[in-house]
C-alpha cells in the first residue's frame, strides 16, 4: 500500500482481506468511521493519472500540522474515499484553495466550532463529472459529491493531522465534516454564476470553497413577491449564536430556483439582494442578552458600525460579505449558510489534464 501522513514506511504489506484493511486503518484514525476502499498502489497510480502532476508536487501545506499536502498524499485519500481519476482535478484546486491564508484553515482545524469546507463547483465541469446541482444536492446519492468531499475531509485529518476528539476538538461536530460539496444550478439561475462574478468565463471550471456552517432550510411557500420572498430569506440569516450575527462573518445565501426567478422577474440583481439583505436583515440587539448585548455593542462600536434605526445590527459587516448562489432542484426551499469568523472564501481555477 501507499502511505498516508501519518504512517512511517512508504509501502506497507497486508493481507487481501478488506474488513482487515478497514479495521487497521479505522484504530489508527485514518478513516471517518465509515469504510473505505483500500489505497492499493495500482489504485493510486491510476488516481495520479488524473492529476498530471508529479506524485511529489505540493498543493500546499496543512494545519495543523503543516505537512505537505503532495499529489501522491492527495491521491491516497482519494482513494480511500471512493473517487474516480477525474475528480483529481477538482479536488486539488479545492485543496489548494483551503491551503491559502485566508481561508484561515489552522482556525478551521482547531476551534470547538462545527465548520467544515464547502466546495462550490462551476463551469462545464460540473455536468462532466455528473455533480449535483439540483434535487437534494446537500445530500446523498451523487458519487463525485460525496467523494470529493470526503477525500477534503480524509485530507484534512490524515495529512492536517485533524482528527476528531484529538486535534479537531469541534464541541458536537456537523454531519456537513462528513462530505460537504455541491455544484451551483447556473443553467436555472436567472443570474450569472459565482465564478463570472469573480472575473472567470462562464465556460471557465472554477472551485470555491467556503469555510461554512451547515446549511439551514428556509421555507418560503406564501409569498410571491420579490418584497415577501426576500424578506422571509434575510430573516432567516440572523440566528442568534450565528457567527454572522454575534461577530460578523462571510455568509451564503442560496436561492432555490423558483425563489430566485421570481426575485430576479422584479428587476433584483445579485447586488441588490445583498443590498436588500444588509439593510433590511438583522436581530434587534435587545435580543442578544444581558451579558451579549453590552459586549456587541462595544465591538461595532470599535468598527464604526452603527445600528440600524430599530437597534438592529446588520446581518453582515459590508453587503459584500453575502454570497448568493443558486441551488436545487423545484419547491420553495432556499438555503441560508454562515462561516468562520476571520475566514473567508478562496477561489480557485480547476486545471484539467
Amino acid at each position: 500500500m501507499t502511505r498516508g501522513v501519518d504512517i512511517d514506511q512508504p509501502t506497507f504489506s497486508m493481507e487481501n482481506d478488506c474488513q482487515a484493511i478497514n479495521n487497521f486503518f479505522a484504530e489508527r484514525g485514518w478513516t471517518d468511521g465509515l469504510p473505505i476502499i483500500p489505497p492499493v498502489e495500482a489504485a493510486v497510480k491510476a488516481m495520479q493519472a488524473g492529476a498530471n502532476r508529479g506524485p511529489s508536487d505540493v498543493l500546499g501545506k496543512i494545519p495543523p500540522s503543516w505537512a505537505d499536502a503532495t499529489v501522491e498524499k492527495v491521491a491516497v485519500n482519494a482513494v480511500m474515499a471512493g473517487c474516480l481519476p477525474e475528480y483529481m482535478p477538482v479536488i486539488m484546486a479545492a485543496v489548494e484553495a483551503i491551503a491559502e491564508e485566508e481561508f484561515d484553515l489552522h482556525g478551521i482545524q482547531a476551534t470547538t466550532h462545527g465548520a467544515a469546507p464547502l466546495v462550490v463547483v462551476n463551469g462545464p465541469i460540473r455536468h462532466q463529472l455528473n455533480i449535483n446541482c439540483r434535487y437534494n444536492c446537500f445530500g446523498p446519492g451523487w458519487r463525485a459529491n460525496a467523494t470529493i468531499g470526503r477525500t477534503l475531509r480524509f485530507i484534512l485529518q490524515n495529512v492536517g493531522g485533524g482528527i476528531p476528539g484529538v486535534l479537531d476538538r469541534s464541541t458536537t461536530g456537523m454531519p456537513s465534516k462528513y462530505t460537504y460539496c455541491v455544484g451551483e444550478n447556473e443553467e436555472e439561475s436567472p443570474w450569472e454564476p459565482l465564478h463570472v462574478e469573480k472575473g472567470y468565463a462562464r465556460e471557465d471550471n472554477v472551485v470555491t470553497v467556503f469555510p461554512a456552517d451547515g446549511p439551514h432550510d428556509i421555507l418560503e411557500r406564501s409569498s410571491t413577491t420579490a418584497l415577501g420572498i426576500l424578506t422571509t430569506l434575510t430573516q432567516a440569516m440572523s440566528p442568534l449564536g450565528s457567527c454572522n450575527t454575534i461577530h460578523f462573518s462571510d455568509s451564503i445565501l442560496a436561492f432555490c430556483p423558483e425563489h430566485a426567478e421570481a426575485v430576479a422577474r422584479e428587476g433584483y440583481t445579485k447586488a441588490m439582494v445583498r443590498r436588500f439583505a444588509f439593510e433590511n436583515g438583522g436581530l434587534p440587539l435587545s435580543l442578544f442578552g444581558p451579558e451579549l448585548g453590552p459586549r456587541r455593542r462595544e465591538e461595532l462600536a470599535q468598527l464604526g458600525i452603527r445600528l440600524k434605526d430599530d437597534g438592529r445590527v446588520p446581518v453582515a459587516e459590508k453587503p459584500e460579505d453575502i454570497t448568493i448562489l443558486v441551488l436545487g432542484g423545484a419547491g420553495k426551499h432556499s438555503t441560508f449558510i454562515g462561516t468562520l469568523t476571520r475566514a473567508h472564501p478562496v477561489t480557485k481555477p480547476i486545471r484539467l489534464p
